[in-house]
Protein backbone atom coordinates (compact mmCIF):
# COMPACT_ATOMS: atom_id res chain seq x y z
CA UNK A 1 0.00 0.00 0.00
CA UNK A 2 3.19 2.40 1.06
CA UNK A 3 4.25 2.01 -2.30
CA UNK A 4 0.77 2.72 -3.95
CA UNK A 5 0.35 5.75 -1.94
CA UNK A 6 3.92 7.03 -3.23
CA UNK A 7 2.57 6.67 -6.93
CA UNK A 8 -0.43 8.60 -5.83
CA UNK A 9 1.18 11.25 -3.95
CA UNK A 10 3.81 11.88 -7.41
CA UNK A 11 0.92 11.73 -9.82
CA UNK A 12 -1.01 14.49 -7.30
CA UNK A 13 1.79 17.12 -7.65
CA UNK A 14 2.41 16.36 -11.94
CA UNK A 15 -0.90 17.03 -11.96
CA UNK A 16 -0.82 20.05 -10.26
CA UNK A 17 1.83 21.15 -12.63
CA UNK A 18 0.01 20.07 -15.32
CA UNK A 19 -2.71 22.39 -14.10
CA UNK A 20 -0.57 25.12 -13.66
CA UNK A 21 0.84 25.22 -16.97
CA UNK A 22 -2.74 24.88 -18.42
CA UNK A 23 -4.45 28.44 -16.49
CA UNK A 24 -3.63 30.95 -19.50
CA UNK A 25 -4.47 28.53 -22.24
CA UNK A 26 -7.28 26.26 -21.26
CA UNK A 27 -9.04 27.27 -18.31
CA UNK A 28 -11.36 24.05 -18.42
CA UNK A 29 -8.45 21.66 -18.53
CA UNK A 30 -6.54 23.55 -15.99
CA UNK A 31 -9.47 23.07 -13.23
CA UNK A 32 -10.12 19.35 -14.48
CA UNK A 33 -6.09 18.97 -13.35
CA UNK A 34 -6.56 21.08 -10.45
CA UNK A 35 -9.55 18.35 -8.75
CA UNK A 36 -7.05 15.18 -9.98
CA UNK A 37 -4.81 17.04 -7.90
CA UNK A 38 -6.41 17.18 -5.35
CA UNK A 39 -7.95 13.53 -6.31
CA UNK A 40 -4.57 11.58 -6.46
CA UNK A 41 -3.18 13.49 -2.76
CA UNK A 42 -6.47 12.53 -1.06
CA UNK A 43 -5.96 9.27 -2.57
CA UNK A 44 -2.42 8.52 -1.10
CA UNK A 45 -3.24 9.49 2.25
CA UNK A 46 -6.47 7.70 2.64
CA UNK A 47 -3.73 4.32 1.06
CA UNK A 48 -1.54 4.85 3.84
CA UNK A 49 -4.60 4.26 5.98
CA UNK A 50 -5.22 0.95 4.08
CA UNK A 51 -8.09 2.32 2.59
CA UNK A 52 -8.92 2.56 -1.17
CA UNK A 53 -12.03 4.05 -3.05
CA UNK A 54 -13.52 2.99 -6.47
CA UNK A 55 -15.87 5.89 -7.16
CA UNK A 56 -15.33 9.29 -7.03
CA UNK A 57 -17.94 10.11 -4.41
CA UNK A 58 -17.00 7.46 -2.27
CA UNK A 59 -13.33 9.32 -1.66
CA UNK A 60 -15.27 12.67 -1.51
CA UNK A 61 -17.79 10.62 1.06
CA UNK A 62 -14.16 9.38 3.14
CA UNK A 63 -12.90 13.00 2.84
CA UNK A 64 -16.03 14.72 4.72
CA UNK A 65 -16.69 11.50 7.00
CA UNK A 66 -13.37 10.93 8.53
CA UNK A 67 -11.45 14.13 8.08
CA UNK A 68 -14.21 17.05 7.94
CA UNK A 69 -16.85 15.47 10.75
CA UNK A 70 -14.05 13.75 12.89
CA UNK A 71 -12.22 17.44 13.31
CA UNK A 72 -8.95 16.67 12.05
CA UNK A 73 -9.37 19.39 8.94
CA UNK A 74 -11.87 21.94 8.92
CA UNK A 75 -14.57 22.14 6.90
CA UNK A 76 -13.02 25.00 4.68
CA UNK A 77 -11.17 21.79 3.20
CA UNK A 78 -14.39 20.25 2.62
CA UNK A 79 -15.72 23.30 0.74
CA UNK A 80 -12.91 23.56 -1.19
CA UNK A 81 -12.80 19.88 -2.50
CA UNK A 82 -16.64 20.00 -3.58
CA UNK A 83 -15.50 23.38 -5.41
CA UNK A 84 -13.37 21.55 -7.42
CA UNK A 85 -15.52 18.53 -7.96
CA UNK A 86 -17.93 20.90 -9.05
CA UNK A 87 -15.56 22.76 -11.28
CA UNK A 88 -13.94 19.23 -12.90
CA UNK A 89 -18.06 18.64 -13.83
CA UNK A 90 -17.83 22.12 -15.60
CA UNK A 91 -14.55 21.78 -17.50
CA UNK A 92 -14.83 18.35 -18.49
CA UNK A 93 -18.41 18.02 -18.97
CA UNK A 94 -19.78 21.58 -19.47
CA UNK A 95 -21.00 21.62 -22.83
CA UNK A 96 -21.67 25.73 -23.62
CA UNK A 97 -20.70 26.46 -19.81
CA UNK A 98 -17.12 26.92 -19.38
CA UNK A 99 -14.39 27.44 -16.57
CA UNK A 100 -13.56 31.11 -16.31
CA UNK A 101 -10.04 31.75 -15.87
CA UNK A 102 -10.56 33.22 -12.71
CA UNK A 103 -12.43 30.12 -11.42
CA UNK A 104 -9.35 27.65 -12.99
CA UNK A 105 -6.92 29.99 -10.78
CA UNK A 106 -9.20 29.47 -7.49
CA UNK A 107 -9.06 25.83 -8.54
CA UNK A 108 -5.22 25.56 -8.60
CA UNK A 109 -5.10 27.53 -5.33
CA UNK A 110 -7.48 25.14 -3.09
CA UNK A 111 -5.92 21.97 -4.90
CA UNK A 112 -2.67 23.16 -3.37
CA UNK A 113 -4.20 23.90 -0.02
CA UNK A 114 -5.46 20.52 -0.40
CA UNK A 115 -1.95 18.95 -0.95
CA UNK A 116 -0.40 21.00 2.01
CA UNK A 117 -2.92 19.57 4.06
CA UNK A 118 -2.36 15.94 2.86
CA UNK A 119 1.68 17.01 3.27
CA UNK A 120 0.81 17.76 7.00
CA UNK A 121 -0.77 14.67 8.03
CA UNK A 122 1.18 12.33 5.69
CA UNK A 123 5.26 13.12 6.81
CA UNK A 124 7.14 10.92 4.51
CA UNK A 125 5.57 13.10 1.19
CA UNK A 126 7.63 15.78 0.22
Amino acid sequence: MKEFAAVEWQRALRTLASGTQLIKTDPDSAASRAYYAAFHALTAMFALRGQTFLKHSALRGALHRELIKAGLWGVELGRAYDFLMDMRETGDYGGLVRVKPIDAEMALDKAKTIIEAVKQNCPGFE
